[in-house]
């Protein structure tokens, strides 16, 4: 296993999407995980929500495709889309180079801005990978 990235300054899913947060905490970045990355080999497509879209925090939002397989992406939050990181389009493969830096996927404004303080810090979530991979 590959040493994985776990970037304090974000909040991370059950899900394997990580969460980062703006001063005011009212629009938050998205993506998924150096783990989910890792786990789902070379991505080739993804399907992201489109601005305006809303999205449910736990209900899929969209699809991460790779050479090994499909996987829904999760919302780990509920808003509104306000963008989208188009250039996945030509080259998805960002994803697995840099999943928290130039891969992110989108952009949400929260609904609730304390739904934040149920997703877990990086400890709490290097702890579930560990036990996930035990």
């Amino acid at each position: 296993m590959a040493d994985l990235d776990y970037p304090v300054s974000l909040r991370y899913s059950r899900d394997h999407e990580w969460v980062a947060t703006t001063e005011d905490n009212a629009v938050v970045r998205v993506g998924i995980t150096d783990f989910a990355q890792e786990q789902l080999g070379d991505v080739v497509y993804v399907d992201l929500p489109e601005a305006g879209d809303s999205v449910t925090a736990g209900e899929s939002c969209g699809e991460v495709e790779s050479t090994k397989s499909v996987s829904d992406l999760i919302a780990p939050v509920s808003g509104t889309v306000t963008d989208v990181n188009d250039s996945l389009d030509d080259s998805p493969e960002t994803v697995n180079s840099s999943p928290f830096e130039d891969g992110w996927m989108y952009l949400v404004e929260l609904s609730d801005p304390a739904q934040l303080e149920s997703l877990m810090d990086s400890e709490a979530y290097e702890e579930l990978i560990q036990s996930e991979e035990a």
